[in-house]
């Protein structure tokens, strides 16, 4: 890396403002963290602890919350620094490092939340084969497939763009490591590597959204179908949480990583990926706590325990 590049670091400007601004948005950025990472956490040890959670459902949820907590932790301690104003710069392979594993991790998540999709169409739309084709094994697969998928698919663009080199100047107008502040910033040409983003965008993105768009297709059909609407609510219930979470991911990801070149709206893509860097981690273990019945008594029990 260090024969393509005369850059050996950048510099990370982080947020405009005052200093007193620049240190409230640090507070805020921490506590969200250490709430991101307690609540998924909880989530783990809870799944863990409690027999009557097991079930694939919940083992792909503890894949989401783990996946959570390390792909928080890329990004928002460094933040935090830059907002201090003790860790503006990052060396060359730490800043490749970091985005490697924010977009592996990112793309890793697009296959859970894919596949979680369709662990609820095999529950509502084949409820007396879901134990048989959902079995131990299958769903153990399916979560090694998906990360291993997302690591793979961002080893690509991650080998393309460190052949890039970086002549001057170093200053990246985010508060991470970003594919499109990188591009920017090349001396040498780039479409190469936008045109391998947008492909691993379409495969990885639109793809996964396709098939959870596809499962949720045929479960919102066969809970039409149910005459009673006890049971319609119930069924639904099963997968509004994970519905939740998909809309409001696969929204800003569509958003920030589907388009052809990187375009000169770096102030716009940060400010989403505040969003999708922070508060999706830290909504995630909330929404599947108030909206699941069975996790809500599953804490409760252990409050009570406690």
């Amino acid at each position: 890396m260090e024969n393509n590049s005369n850059v050996q670091e950048f510099i990370l400007l982080g947020f405009p403002g005052t200093w007193y601004f620049l240190f409230s948005l640090s507070m805020v950025f921490s506590m969200m963290y250490g709430l991101t990472v307690i609540g998924n956490m909880s989530i783990i040890a809870l799944v863990w602890t409690t027999a009557h959670l097991h079930t694939p459902m919940y083992y792909f949820l503890c894949n989401l919350s783990f996946l959570e907590i390390w792909f928080t932790t890329t990004c928002v301690p460094k933040a935090v620094g830059i907002l201090l104003g003790n860790s503006e710069t990052i060396s060359f392979f730490p800043c490749i490092l970091q985005l490697f594993l924010l977009l592996s991790l990112g793309s890793t998540e697009c296959f859970l939340l894919a596949v979680m999709a369709y662990d609820r169409y095999q529950a509502i739309c084949h409820p007396l084969r879901y134990s048989s084709l959902m079995n131990s094994t299958f769903c153990t697969q399916l979560a090694f497939a998906s990360w291993l998928s997302g690591f793979l698919a961002i080893s690509v663009l991650v080998f393309l763009l460190s052949r890039l080199s970086f002549c001057g100047p170093n200053i990246i107008n985010h508060f991470f490591c970003d594919m499109n502040s990188l591009i920017a910033l090349s001396c040498t040409d780039t479409s190469l590597v936008e045109l391998a983003t947008f492909c691993v965008s379409i495969i990885v993105v639109v793809v996964s959204c396709a098939v959870t768009s596809i499962s949720y297709i045929y479960i919102i059909s066969t809970i039409l179908k149910i005459r009673s609407a006890q049971g319609q609510r119930k069924a639904f219930s099963t997968c509004s949480a994970h519905l939740t979470v998909v809309t409001i991911w696969f929204g800003s990801a569509i958003f920030l990583h589907v388009k052809p070149s990187a375009a000169n709206a770096l102030d716009r893509n940060k400010f989403i990926n505040i969003f999708n860097t922070i508060i999706t981690p830290l909504l995630n273990p909330f929404i599947y706590t108030l909206r699941n019945k069975e996790v809500k008594e599953a804490f409760r029990k252990a409050f009570s325990r406690m």
